[in-house]
């Protein structure tokens, strides 16, 4: 069966313009196009799509689709069983948060003394989850598998105290770095060493601490828009702002 652009938007819940951008960046071509000009889509296209919107839902991004996709070796089957995977890691993950809650409102009903191992568990089960989903790959490709599974098992380790003081030393982070830019302060001034060091104590509870992997992680504020993405969610600067007090202060 083939498909008009207008068709396969209808079916997939996408817009038309959405298909034409995934044409334009190479991710999703239509299998011809009509003498009027409407892209037209057969069955390839269709399984190529449904595979395009796993990913997305998993959060992964388009470049790194595409690329899996357009890859020789691409098996489709091999790709739906991972997606399963994840998709079962991720209800896991739900599972364990909505246990969580439920013991903590069993907890207040009853008052009830819930534990603090109880009370953060699920939750660094879930930032787990979630920082491997999204850099798992990439991490071990950089670090290796030994490195990615020693931070991974700090994390895991954290005592509840320990995990909220890294909370706040990121939510102190970003505030500083937010008033640094705003100030129009330089990296290189005081106030940017201070932010390197901030910088460093947060790393430290899950590396252990190394001033070239500490420069190094700080590039990737720059080259990896999501860490920009982070850093930057409400001031733009602030991932660059980071990286270049690191590279200065840090040898």
């Amino acid at each position: 069966m083939e498909y008009t652009i207008q068709q396969l938007a209808k079916l997939s819940g996408l817009t038309a313009r959405t298909l034409r951008w995934y044409d334009q960046i190479g991710l999703l071509k239509p299998s011809r196009t009509a003498p009027s000009g409407c892209r037209c889509y057969g069955p390839a296209e269709v399984d190529r799509l449904q595979e395009i919107l796993y990913s997305r839902a998993l959060g992964v991004r388009l470049a790194s689709i595409r690329e899996c996709l357009d890859a020789p070796d691409f098996d489709r089957l091999d790709a739906l069983r991972g997606h399963l995977a994840a998709l079962e890691s991720r209800r896991e993950e739900l599972d364990r948060l909505i246990g969580s809650v439920q013991r903590s409102i069993q907890a207040e009903e009853r008052k009830i003394e819930m534990k603090d191992t109880e009370k953060f568990e699920a939750l660094k089960q879930q930032a787990l989850a979630e920082n491997e989903q999204a850099y798992g790959q990439e991490a071990r490709q950089r670090y290796g598998e030994a490195a990615v599974k020693q931070s991974n098992a700090a994390f895991a380790a954290m005592t509840p105290a320990q995990y909220q003081e890294w909370q706040t030393l990121d939510e102190e982070l970003r505030r500083r770095l937010e008033e640094a830019v705003k100030a129009g302060l330089a990296p290189e001034s005081e106030e940017g060493q201070a932010l390197a060091q901030l910088h460093r104590r947060w790393l430290s509870f899950t590396i252990p601490y190394d001033p070239a992997k500490h420069r190094g992680i700080a590039e990737l504020y720059l080259l990896d828009q999501r860490f920009t993405a982070y850093y930057d969610r409400s001031l733009p600067g602030c991932a660059r702002f980071l990286r270049d007090a690191v590279v200065h202060w840090v040898h």
